[in-house]
């Protein structure tokens, strides 16, 4: 499996992490992102995910998978047990998100965390123009049937971050089209112009 394989927002995030670190993916789905890390970086891989044909992908490609809800299975881990943990468009679907963030950046010595940007500029324009909860390609449902319970911009989570004491080490905001396959990097204006951010944060 190329990089190029890989999803485009996954993609990005394999490349920022260390040969043969200790890796949790929270809500790794289908464990494409570990199952490219074991391969190609030799990473010790763990994920947990709660949908049950998803842990069977997992278990398929080898990946070392705990099926279950992600703020709960996490406090079974010691501190520093990893070097890295990811949440990776999941975010924006945590019933407490800054939970979440505070036990991965206790089991890890950084966390990923990446999810769609509600400050888009259409996201903007569509409840500007309409009065309505905006739908979108990377915010696909209606009000009353997403399972996204929390709406954020790239600017929210800087700000999260530096309220609450993390240090972003690495951030990158992005584009994305063919089904996340492609993309490209947004540097001008990216909390109004990218449809979604990635960030590395470490501890102060």
């Amino acid at each position: 499996m190329k990089l190029s394989d890989l999803r485009y927002d996954l993609s990005l995030i394999a490349s920022w992490i260390e040969e043969g670190s200790r890796v949790l993916e929270l809500g790794c789905g289908e464990g494409d992102l570990l199952y490219w890390l074991k391969k190609e970086k030799a990473v010790k891989e763990r994920g947990i995910e709660i949908e049950e044909s998803k842990v069977e992908k997992c278990i398929e490609k080898g990946i070392s998978v705990l099926q279950g809800d992600i703020n709960e299975e996490i406090e079974d881990y010691p501190d520093n047990s990893f070097d890295y943990a990811i949440c990776s468009q999941t975010l924006q679907q945590v019933f407490e998100p800054m939970s979440l963030i505070h036990s991965m950046m206790r089991v890890a010595k950084m966390g990923v965390v990446s999810f769609p940007n509600f400050g888009h500029y259409k996201v903007r324009m569509q409840l500007a123009f309409t009065g309505r909860a905006p739908v979108t390609k990377e915010l696909p449902y209606s009000w009353h049937d997403t399972p996204n319970i929390r709406v954020l911009s790239l600017t929210d989570f800087e700000k999260f971050a530096e309220e609450v004491g993390y240090k972003i080490l690495k951030r990158v905001s992005i584009n994305t089209k063919n089904n996340q396959r492609q993309g490209k990097l947004i540097t001008v204006l990216p909390n109004l112009l990218a449809t979604y951010g990635i960030f590395l944060i470490g501890k102060e």
